[in-house]
């Protein structure tokens, strides 16, 4: 089965993004790709 994916909405990127300021914010330990994919993985089981 293949489901399609809808686009994130823009203001949710933009909130997402609010604090921002540096690619550690995103991409660190404790960063904003670490937390989703966390959240994400949480939320399916």
């Amino acid at each position: 089965m293949i489901v399609e994916m809808k686009p994130l909405p823009n203001d949710l990127i933009d909130a997402l993004l609010a604090d921002y300021k540096k690619p550690e914010d995103l991409f660190g330990q404790n960063g904003l790709l670490k937390q989703l994919t966390k959240a994400l993985v949480e939320r399916a089981l």
